[in-house]
């Protein structure tokens, strides 16, 4: 495709751009589930309220197996550079 070379250095370089500037802070789980309508209603509601960026809230899903279920976390990225 034309211009695939472009937009992939193009979001690697934003990427790098995003990545430098969260240096000062660290994710912080808020939630952590192993129902996964629980989890997404959480989700919804937590960036219905409009105080967090999508970029800034992380989700992962712990995959388990036999003897481990699987868990659904959400994390929110939180400064350390306090608001002024």
């Amino acid at each position: 495709m034309p211009g695939q070379r472009k937009r992939k250095a193009q979001q690697r370089r934003e990427s790098e751009a995003r990545r430098a500037a969260r240096q000062d802070g660290r994710w912080e789980r808020r939630f952590a589930t192993q129902d996964q309508a629980e989890f997404r209603a959480y989700v919804h509601e937590l960036l219905r309220g409009g105080d967090l960026r999508p970029e800034d809230v992380r989700l992962d899903m712990l995959c388990g197996r036999l003897t481990h279920p699987t868990t659904h976390v959400v994390s929110v990225w939180v400064s350390s550079i306090p608001y002024e």
